[in-house]
């Protein structure tokens, strides 16, 4: 048992520990002013609410198209509402959010998001067994809450504008579909700088990477690799396949795809655990192969060199 003395030095060490502790951290909220929920939500082109913790949100109900799950309609308040979040941060606001899409909405939307400078983290769907096929699109930022703001809407109308001159979604991204026929490998190799394996029709690339999975070397036979397919012919041709990249390389490769037209179908996780953490975006792409073949090259040179483009 401590003296009587002693005690009361710990009683009053915490007392004062305690107080100083509470006094930063209101110093610590005090400094980090407070978001206008008005002016995002004049910049977002909708109303804005700000919760009790000081976050602002804006949101978007997509009512504009009829969606079944399971053969049940689907109120848009069971899942359909894109939405935007603004915090208070250093440097102004971090904003996250998630985009409502459908098939034919993804590259107008991620196209819009990357020139407003916003961050794309995931593509992907929350549902199965959907009527029109639905995706959902997330989005950062960091900066002024209200050019974040207005980076948002640019998306959102961006949707509009595809709903504006459809009102059902399209059933493909047009174009001529690829035409059966003979690739030439030689000079697809040539283009994205690898060699291929020839699988019947299909003249696929398989580039690996490394990662260590609960101590263990990973690459490519485990699935840790980007690859591209081409189906097709010379004239008419698809591409389809994976790129597998870290954190930091995800924007450049999704800049450089769509500077190639090329389109992306899914941003997401393969793995949990891994290191480096690793995140794979799935592409679709139709066109000259020779054309593809030099898109998927200059994603890989983005990738390589931190550039968007080729």
């Amino acid at each position: 048992m401590m003296p009587n003395g002693e005690n009361a030095l710990i009683r009053r060490t915490t007392i004062w520990g305690t107080a100083i502790l509470f006094f930063s951290l209101g110093t610590a909220s005090s400094a980090a002013p407070a978001l206008d929920a008005d002016a995002i939500g004049r910049a977002a082109g909708v109303a804005a609410t700000a919760t009790p913790d000081g976050v602002v949100r804006v949101g978007w109900s997509r009512s504009d198209v009829v969606v079944t799950v399971d053969g049940a309609r689907l109120d848009p308040a069971a899942g359909l509402g894109s939405w935007a979040a603004f915090e208070s941060a250093p440097g102004g606001a971090m904003m996250m959010g998630d985009t409502v899409l459908f098939e034919d909405e993804i590259s107008p939307a991620l196209d819009a998001a990357l020139a407003a400078g916003l961050e794309v983290t995931a593509i992907h769907n929350h549902f199965v067994f959907d009527t029109p096929h639905v995706l959902f699109m997330h989005i950062g930022g960091h900066g002024d809450a209200a050019a974040l703001a207005g980076s948002v809407k640019q998306v959102w109308d961006a949707v509009r504008g595809v709903r504006a001159k459809s009102a059902a979604p399209a059933a493909g991204f047009g174009g001529a579909a690829p035409a059966p026929g003979t690739l030439d490998a030689a000079a697809l190799a040539a283009a994205i700088g690898s060699k291929p394996t020839v699988q019947g029709a299909v003249i696929k690339f398989t580039i690996g990477r490394e990662v260590q999975m609960h101590g263990v070397a990973s690459g490519a036979a485990m699935g840790v690799n980007t690859w591209a397919a081409f189906s097709g012919s010379d004239a008419r041709a698809s591409v389809d396949g994976d790129f597998a990249m870290t954190a930091g390389e995800v924007q450049f490769v999704l800049r450089a795809l769509r500077s190639a037209g090329i389109h992306v179908v899914a941003l997401h996780n393969h793995m949990m655990g891994e290191n480096p953490q690793l995140f794979f975006l799935h592409y679709w792409g139709k066109g000259p192969a020779l054309e593809l073949a030099r898109g998927v090259h200059g994603a890989l040179d983005a990738q390589t060199t931190g550039s968007p483009h080729s």
